[in-house]
């Protein structure tokens, strides 16, 4: 480093300063003790004197939480409506106003309700954070954005809720809450973080130790990064050169030798063996301008190699290699640094030296691997595809403003000669070379050094109008003249050709960048395809096809302009350069002859489509650079279908593992739920039939009753099978009228007389409440399932009540009992198909469908249906709210 601060290191540490301070309690998974950590810490900063209030936090029940919670000072949160529930939130005016110097914010990731300021959490806490107020805050590492598919594929479970990395990254303290798997399924199994039936469903599924150890070494390497961040900001923002070897890196320079490809890969192999980072830097010297374009392509090539190999490629333009290449190792922290061995002859090296040898001599504390490397390792630039010269630009006129340039300078000098005593007339021309090097370049620039000697010996230096030179003083000023024209023309042409390539290189960093941007915003593989083939069609000036895998072969999903059409031989090159991972078609090596090229996209993994193109032209398509910009662009293509097609996967791999959960209770139902009032009913049906003489009148109708309820039992199962049948396959359609609720739930309460006979019946319905637009047989079911799940779960003699009321905008019918109540986490999964929160003995027998019914019909008729537990008692009650309409009549109105 150069001694001085890093500007953009100092610029964050400004920023911070003048904001609140952010610290993340980072945990693996739920129950680590994230939420009782972050309260501990706030207990100490308290008893330091800080002033401390809770924002948000959710105990989940769980004492030891709540006895932390209840020492510190809550902010009362603020209720929002939404479709009938109340919900809080958060109230983040309150806590502006109310200016703590450190507020409690739980579950960072969380998404707030509809009508809130902000949608996510995570907005709040920045909010808070601008207002110079500091934040604790806990996230779990499932809910990081750049790891949520790494987490599906690890747990089979897509969270929906997560969090920027930016947010990690601007945080000023990440505390990591670790706890071994073992330990934590023990909590598990304790009930120290779910009620039991809970807990025993988490550890089948998503606690398993190998999850467990997978989401641990996620967070343990995520906190890492950000702590290695840190120091890297620290070390710049204090000009420390390093390196600190708090954690290793490994930077490979490249350059256009054909044994960098080795070179690299031996980087990726020591990086991972190493646990570390690593890049790949290519410093751009004047010398690369006049590079071939093999050479060209051979660097480019490397480059992306290391991408695909895990690594960074890092393009640093610079006057001095192995300065650079010093210069970013110890701003980056690097503490390897892998090069090639000199391949220069003995006098080159004598006169002109090497990178090598010049690294070893300044790295420092920097350990140097110097590598021979291997020439024939898979060159990466083996294409199989021609490429079009670059074409040249009109020459003509170059040397036309060059003499142009001269003859002014010449007019000039005259003009100095006739009125000045001006002896340095040669400077005159030489600004005419320099002006012809930054306009016209370097041969033009050469051409004027040339003329401009010719006109000053002729017109200037005695003998005048000859180009004899008399007098020796004039032939060293000539001599001089000439040598300084031809370096200054070299000079500016180089740094006018290193301006345009740099001017060039960030116009396709820019294009680049936006494609990116544009790809991260796409979340279905359709506009991924069409984004592409948009990119690739306005950037190359050519016509694309993008063909993607289907049924064995490969097939058109995307074109630009639009266009299916492949004919065989097109069909041929495309499947080949699928099936070969290689270019194939128009150009090409193989099969030459078709009207397109084809190209395959590709990740680190397999091949995932291939890009089509083609113009009006006769013969190669792409121009070297534009060969170069192809890759780049169908690198970021190739990941962002391999990013998508994963999340697919994952989602499949998720539903097919829903359906198998569906089919074994579908199956536990059948065997189970089904068979039993079956059994009864032969039972009693075969006893009639060979006892009938023998048994008293009381006892034939006993077993009589028992043939009819159990026949009416498996009639509502087999009817609840039917419903839920109906709402699956979308075919329900709500006859819906003006109904009067007490109506239609007298009706429900006749048809559950019989379930209900060991239970107090409550009904409050108010005749003045307004008739609301249902399907009265589809409300009766519902309100009919609400009444038998009732009676399932309250103990005999307990009152069941059935209320209704109107709210202005709604109506809420809700159904009491007095049961043990739901526990909290499954307030919501008791409306799943087949769920039921206890089995066994304690409930009677059913098939877990009654309440998924009940909200599939709800909704066809517009409404909401929620599970609550009781807050005067214990019990549950299930509240249906449904939509009240600006002319719906009222029953005391009606004749």
């Amino acid at each position: 480093m150069d001694g001085r601060p890093s500007p953009d290191a100092l610029l964050e540490r400004a920023e911070r300063e003048t904001r609140g301070r952010l610290k993340i309690f980072l945990g693996a998974a739920p129950g680590v003790g994230k939420t009782f950590e972050m309260l501990t810490s706030a207990h100490a900063r308290k008893a330091d004197g800080v002033d401390v209030v809770v924002g948000v936090v959710e105990t989940h029940g769980r004492k030891e939480t709540q006895a932390l919670v209840d020492g510190l000072e809550v902010m009362p949160r603020r209720t929002i409506d939404y479709k009938g529930r109340i919900l809080d939130e958060m109230d983040i005016d309150a806590i502006i106003a109310r200016r703590p110097a450190l507020v409690l914010v739980d579950e960072l990731a969380h998404t707030n309700a509809p009508g809130s300021r902000h949608p996510k959490r995570y907005m709040d806490v920045q909010e808070l954070l601008s207002r110079g107020i500091d934040v604790y805050s806990t996230l779990n590492i499932q809910h990081v954005e750049s790891l949520n598919d790494v987490v599906a594929q690890i747990t089979r479970i897509r969270v929906r809720e997560t969090v920027p990395d930016s947010i990690i990254d601007r945080a000023d303290d990440v505390e990591i809450i670790d706890l071994t798997p073992d330990d934590l399924i023990k909590r598990l199994h304790d009930g120290k973080v779910y009620v039991p039936n809970t807990a025993q469903r988490a550890i089948e599924n998503y606690f398993s130790p190998g999850n467990l150890t997978a989401l641990r070494e996620l967070a343990l390497r995520r906190t890492a990064q950000r702590v290695d961040e840190q120091l890297l900001t620290h070390m710049q923002a204090h000009a420390i050169s390093g390196p600190w070897a708090a954690g290793d890196r490994v930077l490979v320079c490249v350059d256009d030798h054909p044994r960098c490809a080795s070179l690299v890969r031996y980087a990726a192999r020591l990086a991972d063996r190493l646990r570390a980072p690593w890049a790949a830097l290519y410093v751009e010297t004047a010398r690369s301008v006049h590079l071939p374009e093999a050479a060209r392509d051979r660097i480019a090539a490397t480059l992306r190699l290391a991408e695909h190999l895990g690594g960074e490629a890092i393009t640093w333009p610079g006057s001095d290699e192995a300065e650079e290449i010093v210069r970013h190792a110890a701003a980056s922290n690097v503490t390897h640094i892998i090069v090639g061995s000199p391949k220069n002859s003995r006098w080159r090296l004598w006169f002109q030296g090497s990178v090598t040898d010049t690294l070893i001599r300044r790295a420092g504390d920097i350990s140097v691997h110097v590598l021979a490397g291997d020439d024939r390792e898979g060159d990466p630039v083996a294409t199989g595809v021609k490429t079009v010269p670059t074409p040249a630009p009109l020459k003509m006129w170059p040397y036309v403003f060059a003499t142009l340039y001269v003859g002014c300078a010449l007019g000039v000098g005259f003009l100095l000669d006739q009125s000045l005593d001006v002896r340095n007339i040669a400077l005159v021309f030489l600004m005419a070379v320099l002006t012809t090097a930054v306009t016209e370049g370097l041969k033009p620039a050469l051409y004027a050094s040339v003329i401009g000697a010719l006109a000053l010996n002729f017109f200037f230096l005695p003998p005048l109008y000859t180009f004899v030179i008399g007098d020796p003083e004039s032939v060293v000023a000539f001599v001089f003249f000439f040598v300084v024209a031809i370096v200054a023309s070299n000079l500016t042409a180089s740094v006018q050709r290193q301006a345009a390539a740099a001017r060039l290189r960030a116009r396709t960093t820019e294009d680049l960048y936006l494609f990116s941007k544009k790809l991260a915003g796409t979340g279905t593989l359709d506009d991924v395809l069409w984004a592409t083939a948009f990119q690739l069609a306005s950037m190359l000036k050519v016509r694309v096809v993008l063909l993607l895998p289907e049924d064995g072969t490969i097939a058109v999903k995307a074109g630009y302009p639009p266009d299916d059409t492949l004919d065989d031989a097109d069909i041929a090159a495309a499947r080949w350069a699928w099936e070969h991972n290689r270019a194939a078609g128009r150009g090409a090596d193989t099969l030459p002859g078709a009207k397109r090229l084809y190209v395959p996209l590709r990740t680190a993994r397999a091949a995932v489509g291939v890009i089509g193109l083609d113009n009006d032209r006769q013969g190669p398509l792409l121009t070297p650079e534009q060969q170069r910009l192809l890759d780049a662009l169908a690198d970021q293509a190739a990941l962002a279908i391999e990013r998508v097609q994963l999340v697919a996967d994952v989602d499949n791999a998720r539903l097919a593992e829903e359906a198998g959960k569906l089919r074994s209770a579908l199956l536990t139902s059948i065997s189970h739920d089904l068979k039993t009032p079956l059994a009864a009913i032969m039972g009693a049906a075969g006893t009639l039939r060979d006892y009938q003489s023998a048994l008293p009148e009381e006892d034939r109708l006993e077993l009589l009753t028992t043939v009819t309820d159990e026949s009416e039992r498996l009639n509502r199962f087999i009817a609840n099978l039917l419903d839920m049948t109906r709402i699956e396959s979308g075919s329900m359609e709500p006859n819906a009228a003006f109904h009067y609720i007490g109506d239609i739930a007298g009706s429900a309460l006749r048809r559950a007389s019989k379930i209900l006979a060991h239970h107090k019946v409550d009904v409050r319905v108010p005749a003045e409440l307004p008739m609301v637009r249902v399907d009265p047989v589809l409300f009766e079911q519902v309100l009919f399932n609400l009444l038998d799940n009732a009676a399932k779960y309250a103990p005999e003699g307990s009152i069941v009540r059935v209320q209704a009321e109107s709210t202005g905008e709604r109506v809420l019918v809700r159904v009491f009992d007095e049961g043990p109540g739901i526990p909290p986490a499954d307030l919501e999964r008791v409306f799943d198909t087949f769920y039921r929160v206890r089995k066994g003995d304690h409930v009677r027998a059913g098939t877990g469908l009654g309440l998924s019914i009940c909200r599939g019909f709800v909704e066809a008729m517009g409404g909401t249906i929620a599970a609550e537990n009781r807050t005067d008692r214990s019990g549950a009650v299930f509240t249906v709210s449904l939509p009240l309409l600006p002319d719906a009549p009222n029953l005391k109105d009606m004749p």
